[in-house]
């Protein structure tokens, strides 16, 4: 038998992909078609605007089809050091941006100039659990800091968690699994403490462009000095619909990048070509498409909180861009109950336990429902079936 890391055997297997396959073998009526919340990204094409962008790119312009440099295309990261300068009234510049194949390879860029086996990194709980399958697979220490109100977790409650080993904070926000949005002075807070220690500050913005709350979400970028500590991740998969093209950015000193350079050049040598001049033209020419796009996202979730607030039992903890974290009133852990939804309620979400720690009591309590893509017809046909659900 042929040899296996071990580390990665040890990794969970992806939690979508796992949840797809509770379908196998269940059929849904006509009259009750399946309802999936359990994953959020995109499943309408780019709009017909910049889908002839890149198509026209694909034909006509040769350098699409090559190799591009590593760290992304020029103009693309000079148009993210521009915008992003402008929308948080700090200075990036354009050697501290780097264009990645999708976020998540963002993050593990980082993590692998950041930590190495046996290090520590601190997630908010629940986490994301391609972050947490990233540092089991590299033998990294995922440890867990549980939130309070609201889903926003505390740098006083992360600073007893640090040890010698300890080399970054994560935080996200708008967050994934919960919702839950970041107040600015919290952020603030884990900068202040992530600079005191030495470690750093990984923020992941992927959902920004779907944040409830006008202006910058925080001002981290004004400190003149931010590059010491901070570290910027960002997904265009979102706000084009671009999931397809992973196209994903990274900011961080320009000495990171140095380190940067090494593992994409080894893992992808560049990102997408087609996705990065998609990205780059939905920039330039999309604020007022992706304005309505945020609009109808925060309408869904009101939707989402309104029909929740209607339905015994069940409690919101979290609610915000793509995501609800919701506490379910069932004697059963949620891992059960969510594959119970899919036979008697036509339902497909993803349990608590995906994303918290093995045997945690939180994990078998709750629930993420993903609600983006369900209208809001749609999330009350939701909240319907889950009034109508007796285990």
């Amino acid at each position: 038998m042929q040899p296996l890391n071990a580390a990665i055997a040890a990794t969970s297997r992806p939690p979508v992909m796992e949840a797809r396959r509770w379908l196998e073998g269940v059929t849904f009526p006509p009259e009750r078609p399946l309802i999936n919340v359990s994953q959020a990204a995109p499943v309408q094409p780019p709009p017909e605007p910049l889908r002839r962008a890149m198509a026209d790119a694909l034909l006509q312009q040769a350098d699409a089809h090559l190799y591009g440099p590593v760290l992304g295309r020029p103009t693309l990261r000079d148009a993210v050091a521009r915008d992003w300068s402008r929308d948080y009234g700090g200075t990036i510049r354009p050697a501290q941006v780097a264009i990645t194949q999708g976020c998540n390879q963002a993050f593990c860029a980082v993590m692998q100039t950041l930590a190495g086996p046996g290090d520590q990194i601190i997630l908010p709980l629940p986490w994301y659990f391609n972050h947490k399958m990233w540092l089991d697979m590299q033998g990294i220490g995922a440890v867990g800091l549980h939130c309070g109100q609201g889903m926003i977790p505390d740098a006083a409650e992360a600073e007893k968690l640090l040890t010698d080993r300890t080399r970054a904070i994560v935080l996200v926000s708008p967050n994934n699994p919960s919702g839950a949005e970041y107040p600015a002075e919290t952020l603030r807070a884990f900068m202040t403490l992530a600079r005191a220690r030495g470690i750093a500050l990984i923020l992941d913005e992927t959902y920004r462009d779907f944040d409830s709350r006008d202006g910058a979400p925080h001002d981290l970028f004004t400190d003149p000095d931010w590059a010491d500590t901070l570290i910027h991740l960002y997904s265009f998969s979102k706000a084009y619909r671009l999931t397809g093209h992973r196209v994903g950015a990274l900011i961080a000193s320009e000495a990171r990048m140095v380190q940067v350079e090494k593992f994409l050049d080894t893992v992808a040598i560049c990102a997408s070509q087609i996705g990065q001049i998609g990205a780059e033209w939905g920039m330039a020419h999309l604020g007022d498409w992706l304005a309505g796009e945020r609009a109808e996202i925060l309408a869904r979730r009101a939707a989402m909180q309104a029909a929740m607030a209607d339905l015994p039992g069940w409690q919101v903890k979290g609610c915000g861009a793509y995501f609800a974290w919701v506490e379910h009133p069932f004697d059963m852990a949620s891992d059960q109950l969510a594959k119970r939804l899919v036979a008697d309620a036509g339902v497909l979400m993803l349990p608590g336990t995906m994303f918290m720690p093995d045997g945690d009591a939180q994990g078998a309590r709750h629930l993420r429902i993903a609600f983006a893509n369900v209208d809001a017809q749609g999330i009350a046909a939701l909240a319907g079936r889950l009034a109508a659900f007796r285990p």
